[in-house]
């Protein structure tokens, strides 16, 4: 039996790992070191958002977890760093930065929590969505409050009977004068009924995705409700609820763009949406790595460090060698998609699936290499293979990451 100490030594190994990270490259094996080819700038921003892992995420994330906490004024000192809208526009609030500049925030902020994270990528998605295809008016009556985090953002594409057949939804916005009344529901909302704007996807004209249209729903609108919160495996530092339309009046002027435009701008938004989640996969994956190194070193069976056994030894090459592939992988992307490449939709459509993939792989090893003190919740690796699993599904299964693929190699 393990002693009350003994426990918390388990969980104080996130905050350690992610201490080690912050450091720099002092404790990071240079092989698998994130910062190498980064520019200084660069380097200054992944600093900024490891510290920030490290001291505001990291210490916390057990308890977050356990409890369902969604860590509010944790984002809003996020935010105060300018993480709440970064690849926005500096001129509504946003950082202004670049694609790469984003993955790099994401993976580091995600070796402190990944669930946590993953819904500030969603966030960021959402408010650039309004910052680019919004009017100037929406752009400075929306961005403001949602790059400082004093309001949050739900991107509403999925439905109860359309998941990755997303040109089929269902949920109508008939137009009523100068209102959209919309009826119909969401499923698997992130943020669901704790957060204050909603960008939802809905059919305005004909089937298929030329007749859909992206409304901005604010919270308190009448005829808006949220489903109950759900039980999940993971990702549970943010809520998750159905988004239900009954009757709900929205203002035309809360219209991104023009009609029959929606699924192309949510389309658009999810090309960065899965660098982001891709990017979150990569800073689960290094704390993971990490966590089986330490564990290597100090566990002894047989009389000896496990570090000394060459099948693990072996092991651990093979973590960090995805893990750098992974990462080289979504940089790429992260770049093409910034320059407006032909080849951004599936080179982003590519790294998804692959770091997704292969950092869920990671982690569950590192898991393995726990032992059976790897599937007790005192220890944090669990919490990342939790934690990590569903991003092989959202912002497309990875099943639709090889069709888009396949497609464009075979009309290529």
């Amino acid at each position: 039996r393990r002693t009350a100490p003994a426990v918390a030594m388990a969980w104080r190994a996130a905050p350690r790992v992610a201490a080690r990270l912050a450091l720099g490259r002092r404790g990071i094996a240079s092989c698998i070191d994130p910062s190498v080819g980064l520019t200084e700038d660069q380097k200054e921003f992944q600093k900024v958002a490891l510290d920030f892992a490290a001291k505001e995420m990291a210490p916390y994330m057990a308890e977050w977890d356990e409890k369902e906490i969604f860590p509010v004024e944790t984002m809003q000192k996020a935010a105060q760093l300018g993480f709440g809208g970064i690849y926005v526009k500096p001129d509504v609030g946003g950082s202004g930065l670049s694609r790469l500049d984003t993955s790099i925030i994401f993976e580091a902020l995600s070796t402190g929590c990944t669930s946590t994270t993953a819904y500030m990528s969603i966030h960021n998605m959402c408010v650039w969505m309004i910052d680019t295809f919004g009017s100037e008016e929406q752009r400075r009556r929306f961005c403001p409050s949602l790059c400082s985090m004093e309001k949050f953002a739900s991107y509403c594409l999925t439905e109860p009977g359309s998941g990755s057949d997303a040109a089929s939804l269902l949920t109508s916005a008939q137009r009523k004068g100068d209102t959209y009344v919309l009826n119909g529901s969401k499923a698997f909302i992130s943020g669901g009924g704790d957060t204050d704007v909603y960008v939802v996807m809905c059919r305005t004209g004909g089937p298929g995705p030329k007749g859909i249209s992206c409304l901005v729903v604010e919270k308190g609108t009448p005829g808006l409700s949220f489903g109950k919160k759900e039980r999940k495996v993971g990702w549970n530092s943010q809520p998750t609820r159905a988004v239900i339309f009954e009757d709900c009046a929205v203002p035309v002027g809360n219209r991104l763009g023009a009609e029959g435009q929606g699924f192309s701008i949510a389309m658009q938004g999810l090309n960065g949406g899965r660098i982001n989640i891709a990017s979150c996969s990569l800073g689960a994956a290094h704390a993971s790595v990490l966590l089986a190194q330490e564990h290597l070193t100090v566990r002894k069976q047989f009389g000896e460090p496990l570090a000394n056994n060459q099948y693990l030894q072996f092991g651990l090459a093979e973590m960090a060698t995805r893990l750098v592939a992974a990462r080289l992988m979504v940089r790429n992307a992260a770049r093409a998609l910034q320059d407006g490449r032909e080849d951004a939709a599936v080179l982003c459509s590519m790294a998804k699936l692959f770091a997704t993939d292969e950092c869920f792989l990671i982690c569950n090893q590192a898991l393995q290499m726990h032992g059976g003190y790897g599937y007790l919740k005192d220890y944090a690796v669990q919490q990342f293979v939790r934690d990590i699993r569903v991003h092989q599904i959202l912002e497309g299964t990875n099943e639709v990451m090889r069709m888009i693929v396949a497609r464009n190699l075979l009309q290529g």
